[in-house]
């Protein structure tokens, strides 16, 4: 089944990290992707301890696309875009029992990643691998390609008062 966790709220990740940890809890094997966080966001620390997980290789660094110049803009596409092959790749491979493509819609949007390769993706693979997909707007086809839509809406975050992020909380 295929899986849509969007929006503007806080917890579409810690929502696929939660999904993950059950399906690793029940002995599934779990591929998880995550666009646009470096290897220090600390659910990476939590999902390592889990030997069915198995987590990309994130950058050690990364800006937000709306920061990145063209330059970064061109690196950054070619470290998703292997990201994404090596782990689809696995996933078939090595039958992963569910892969997660943490903020895929927002690469997407960026124009960091091809979005009809992602579609073609979930389109077509294997029945058995549930796939769970975050970000905040995805395009329509992966909202009716999906089995269970949530969106998550904010209605107050302490970035609204210029409060920044807290290890812990948000990364």
């Amino acid at each position: 089944m295929i899986h849509t966790y969007y929006g503007d709220g806080k917890g579409k990740t810690t929502a696929a990290v939660g999904l993950a940890l059950r399906a690793a809890g029940n002995k599934m094997r779990v591929m998880f992707v995550q666009f646009l966080k470096t290897e220090f966001s600390g659910e990476r620390n939590a999902l390592h301890v889990f030997e069915n997980i198995t987590l990309t290789e994130n950058p050690l660094e990364m800006r937000f696309t709306y920061e990145m110049d063209e330059r970064e803009r061109q690196q950054a596409s070619v470290i998703f875009r292997g990201m994404f092959d090596r782990s689809v790749a696995l996933t078939l491979s090595e039958r992963y029992d569910m892969i997660v493509l943490d903020e895929v819609f927002d690469v997407i949007n960026a124009g960091l990643l091809s979005e009809s390769e992602v579609f073609e993706f979930i389109r077509n693979a294997p029945v058995n691998i549930e796939i769970v997909m975050t970000g905040h707007m995805p395009p329509q086809r992966f909202i009716d390609a999906s089995d269970y839509v949530t969106e998550f809406k904010k209605i107050k975050h302490p970035y609204d008062r210029g409060i920044t992020g807290r290890i812990g909380i948000e990364f």
